[in-house]
């Protein structure tokens, strides 16, 4: 899923070490070591975070100088490895909920990323809790007025260039450009200064699936040890800060974590993703005033030119008292022209097949359509309504996490307009639901006895404990 990111970059003779052996701590000393951390963040007053690609690789993305590492393979001649899913489909792994946990408890502080998936912020980390060091490939910025627009396709540049796509803001319109850096480009001054701060603040500073190589990065954790703050690694590899760090751990980064949130007692949550999109439906009477014609299209909400990377196709049919010929719209733009007799009335069906990577196959949206009623309630040009998004959102995530299934949606906003006469709803949909056991991560971790305070205690006897409660 890495790869395009990959074969953007300019090119360069040497990235650094590649091909690092793996080192693997044994299974005592493994959970001697994860009983540390979990103490460690237990006491922390200021945990920071700084992660690099080992944290995704559970995801499907490959890692970069790994034994199967993108440039590892590629300086060996080797093909690059296949994309399991598409990158803009990716979930976050058990480790990126995990910190979604620690966050919401108040343990969490901070998070800093050299990744550019989007993962943290998919997951749910607050932006102002996160640093992107390196940029977000779904992430695109105004320039001008610093506004910033997370899409669900993968922005087509990189290297701070400018896009197809403007700021939204009609007082602004400057042109967008992408957030992801090139080898040359400088670390952003906003997302450098607000990691040094909480790098000098960290009492903890949590490396997990870096190899701490690219600088000047690789040196922010070293910032906590003027202030006695402690580094913490978690690496398949060697890096070279190890001799630096009080703690380094040689085990896969979910398994690492898993055991953590275990000896916390803490639940890892679950990921919900939310997308949207936008169904657009014109009509205008004909010259002789006897038939409506009418265009129906389901676009993205980012813009009638962007992508919709998660609809496949759309089938189209109607209610069963019509004759109509079914559509299907099986290449973007989803878009559909008819014309029928004024005075009728009907309902169209669109039944919405997702992309790979979506947790379902298909959902359908039934659209009533009366000419002769919208023309009468004649609508104000800004006549419309718009939810509480955030409240209509966490229903749809209780409802699928109770019922642990994909395909809930919901009309979240709807606006009218009178020249052309249309109606743009926007509709949210539940497309992916996952949800983690520490019992599956990487396969072999086994249920604890023994709590931090070191008191025995059964898996039945924690769950009945109290929850942890939320930091200050």
């Amino acid at each position: 899923m890495s790869l395009g990111y990959a074969e953007k970059l300019s090119f360069i003779e040497d990235v650094g070490q590649v091909g690092m052996t793996e080192f693997f701590d044994s299974a005592h000393v493994l959970q001697d070591k994860i009983e540390q951390l979990a103490k460690l963040i237990e006491k922390s007053r200021h945990l920071v975070v700084f992660t690099g690609a080992g944290i995704s690789t559970s995801c499907g993305i490959p890692d970069f100088r790994g034994p199967k590492g993108i440039w590892t393979l590629q300086r060996e001649g080797k093909p690059l490895p296949e994309a399991s899913l598409p990158f803009h489909r990716a979930m976050p792994s058990m480790t990126h909920m995990a910190l979604v946990g620690l966050e919401k408890a108040g343990i969490l502080k901070f998070v800093i990323s050299q990744n550019v998936d989007g993962l943290h912020l998919r997951s749910g980390i607050p932006r102002e809790k996160l640093a992107e060091l390196h940029g977000n490939s779904f992430m695109e910025t105004c320039s001008s007025c610093g506004a910033e627009y997370l899409r669900d396709f993968e922005v087509e540049t990189i290297g701070l260039k400018e896009t197809s796509r403007q700021c939204s803001d009609e007082k602004c319109g400057a042109k967008l450009r992408d957030t992801v850096l090139d080898w040359e480009d400088a670390l952003p001054p906003k997302e450098m200064d607000l990691a040094e701060k909480h790098c000098r603040m960290g009492d903890v500073v949590l490396c997990l699936g870096t190899s701490l190589q690219i600088t000047p990065a690789c040196n922010l954790p070293l910032k906590s040890l003027r202030g006695g703050g402690k580094i913490v690694i978690v690496n398949l590899q060697k890096t070279p800060k190890d001799k630096k760090a009080s703690l380094v751990i040689h085990g896969f980064v979910d398994k690492v974590i898993a055991g953590v949130m275990e000896l916390l007692n803490m639940q890892i949550p679950p990921y919900i993703r939310i997308d949207l999109f936008q169904i657009i439906l014109t009509q205008s009477l004909s010259f002789d005033k006897k038939f409506v014609n009418w265009t129906i299209r389901i676009a993205s909400v980012h813009g009638l030119g962007a992508p919709l990377p998660f609809i496949k196709s759309v089938e189209v049919s109607f209610s069963n008292n019509q004759n109509y010929k079914e559509a299907i719209l099986d290449a973007q733009p989803f878009l559909l022209k008819r014309r029928t007799v004024q005075t009728e009335t009907f309902e169209i069906f669109l039944n919405l097949k997702f992309s790979d990577g979506c947790g379902c196959l298909n959902t359908q949206i039934q659209i009533p359509f009366n000419f002769e009623l919208s023309t009468m309630q004649d609508p104000d040009p800004t006549d419309g309504f718009k939810l509480d998004k955030n409240a209509t959102f966490e229903n749809m995530r209780e409802e699928a996490i109770q019922d642990l299934s994909c395909g809930k949606n919901a009309v979240v906003e709807r606006k009218t307009t009178s020249v052309p006469k249309s109606e743009v709803t926007v509709h949210a949909i539940v497309t992916n639901v996952k949800t983690f056991d520490y019992q599956l991560s990487n396969g072999d971790a086994k249920p604890r006895k023994e709590a931090l305070n070191g008191l025995i205690m059964t898996r039945k006897q924690r769950s009945k404990g109290r929850k942890r409660k939320s930091r200050p």
